[in-house]
């Protein structure tokens, strides 16, 4: 039985609480591990590795624990998700040794493939459907601020203590949202569910109520995770320091946590739709790619705010878009086959950037996932075009 409509937020705030941990512990590290970390980061294909292994690992499980959540339930896979992720984080936290980084970045993923998308699952259950948008705009917004206090916040951590302090701090984290989660969050039984063959689950996975959005959002991450890793590469060369490129960079998401709950209202009050605010998205994302190319601190603060604006867009319209158009009993695995989708962008992004750049240049690679992105609006443009001449001939 779903929760009533009337849920105490209170019962929320541990959702949105491991929202923040996922984002604060991926780009707090993520932001920091080239300038933080010199004996295990020593070229940018490694940096490329150490920010795909997180999303990797994520990419192979999250829709493995979205299936699990269905079955046994939400609750239970968030709580152990964060309780893992805690666990990661200490294992580098003791120590402290430059193999032992990528054995704690691939738990950490590990774990938020667990936790990430039963929280998105929970967000969906606790709430009614005509406050999706509004729901999973809050949710990202939370998720915004922390990856808006992790490239800063870790900057500083990382200043005062090395990236040993930063793991200590995600360790404490992860431990006290898990405690939280199980005194407030409360259980939700999985719901009776249908026979799904491999086929069912195909079809309805190739679907484009789902491909759509759910491509958004890998273009989205893509953006978002190159921008966070290497623009405060971009900075460095511009004679940025630590602290400095980790605030230039948390614009970024300062950006995408003004704009998400905005947009998430705007949907469920129908100012805008959900094609248009993708469209629109991705394009900003493009652009702020362009943007990076150029040198300096100008083109490091413009792209991390128009990456950040569009990835604001995106993120609650996709996520409202999949929830509102999935069955209920299936949304844990929608989710986390969603999450997949954004996953494969978060390591591709930063892989495909890191490649052109050993090639060639770091600009280079920002135009080439630039181009990427811009091709998603300009099929949507020729698709509804198309449409609209069939519906003419008609």
């Amino acid at each position: 039985m779903t929760p009533p409509s009337d849920t105490p937020a209170r019962r929320l705030w541990p959702l949105y609480a491991a929202g923040f941990t996922t984002a604060f512990g991926a780009h707090g590290i993520a932001a920091n591990l080239g300038a933080g970390s010199e004996d295990a980061v020593t070229s940018l294909l490694v940096l490329g590795g150490l920010l795909a292994l997180y999303d990797g690992a994520e990419v192979l499980l999250k829709p493995v624990f979205g299936t699990l959540a269905d079955r046994v339930g939400a609750r239970p896979v968030l709580l152990g998700g964060l309780v893992a992720f805690a666990a990661a984080s200490a294992l580098y936290a003791v120590a402290d040794r430059s193999q032992w980084l990528w054995a704690a970045r691939l738990g950490q993923g590990a774990a938020a493939s667990a936790f990430s998308p039963a929280a998105s699952a929970l967000v969906a259950r606790l709430n009614p459907a005509a406050k999706q948008g509004r729901a999973f705009g809050t949710y990202g917004f939370y998720k915004s601020i922390g990856y808006t206090l992790g490239p800063l916040l870790g900057g500083v951590l990382v200043w005062a203590g090395g990236l040993r302090l930063l793991f200590v701090v995600l360790a404490g984290l992860g431990a006290v949202v898990a405690v939280w989660a199980l005194i407030a969050v409360p259980r939700v039984p999985p719901l009776p569910r249908a026979r799904q063959t491999v086929v069912d689950l195909a079809r309805r996975l190739a679907d484009p109520v789902f491909l759509v959005p759910t491509a958004a959002l890998a273009g989205a991450t893509a953006a978002l995770s190159v921008g966070v890793g290497f623009l405060p590469v971009s900075g460095s060369a511009a004679g940025l320091g630590t602290v400095a490129t980790g605030a230039a960079v948390s614009v970024l998401a300062a950006c995408a946590a003004v704009v998400q709950p905005r947009a998430g209202r705007a949907l469920d009050a129908g100012r805008i739709t959900v094609r248009a605010g993708l469209v629109t998205g991705l394009s900003l994302a493009a652009a702020g790619l362009g943007c990076a190319m150029l040198p300096g601190l100008t083109g490091v603060l413009l792209a991390a705010a128009l990456i950040g604006v569009g990835t604001g867009l995106i993120t609650p319209l996709g996520f409202a878009a999949l929830a509102s158009s999935t069955p209920r009993e299936r949304l844990g695995q929608t989710m986390g086959a969603a999450e997949l989708g954004r996953e494969l962008g978060d390591a591709g992004g930063p892989l495909l950037v890191a490649g052109v750049a050993a090639a060639v240049t770091l600009t280079y690679g920002y135009g080439v996932l630039a181009v990427l992105l811009a091709c998603g609006p300009v099929v949507a443009v020729v698709a509804g075009v198309r449409r609209r001449g069939a519906a003419g001939v008609r």
